[in-house]
């Protein structure tokens, strides 16, 4: 029997191990709950609406203004890859994980237009396995690569807000 072209960890599957497949994952479970839970836990109205489109918005604008800013350093955006540059300029200057913090904003977001406030733990779960899959596996290829310039940035620059 011949053994499958990936053994260990597979290339050919890292693409679901990306977050915007857990953010994927993480609303369709959002939207499930929000059609399941009980009306006694519900707190929908047109400020939630709001509050929640504006929440979406913010991430995906995070997400847009990191990109811009990682592209216009020609480094990668890709998780599992190692960066050209340490970028520490534009939003990158506020928050070290601006993608990330937004795709919590998204998913929170989605919890408030799609009336799931239980979803909100899923935000916390989210999070947990952000920081577990991808920051500290970028930080620490990032500490390796850039030694005293990444640890001055994680001085100065928070690594969610």
């Amino acid at each position: 029997m011949d053994k499958p072209k990936c053994a260990g960890q597979c290339h050919c599957m890292k693409w679901i191990d990306i977050p915007p497949v857990w953010l994927g994952l993480a609303a369709v479970c959002v939207w499930m709950v929000g059609r399941v839970q009980p009306m006694a836990l519900r707190f929908g109205g047109p400020f939630t609406d709001l509050l929640g489109g504006l929440a979406v918005g913010a991430g995906i604008v995070l997400m847009l203004l990191a990109a811009v800013e990682m592209r216009r350093h020609r480094t990668t955006i890709v998780p599992h890859r190692d960066a050209d540059r340490l970028v520490t300029t534009g939003i990158f200057g506020r928050t070290r994980n601006p993608i990330y913090l937004g795709d919590l904003m998204v998913l929170a977001g989605l919890c408030l237009r799609w009336d799931a406030p239980v979803g909100l733990v899923l935000v916390a779960l989210l999070m947990a396995t952000l920081q577990q899959r991808f920051i500290i596996p970028e930080e620490d290829r990032l500490r390796r690569k850039f030694h005293a310039e990444f640890a001055r940035y994680c001085q100065k620059t928070p690594r969610w807000l």
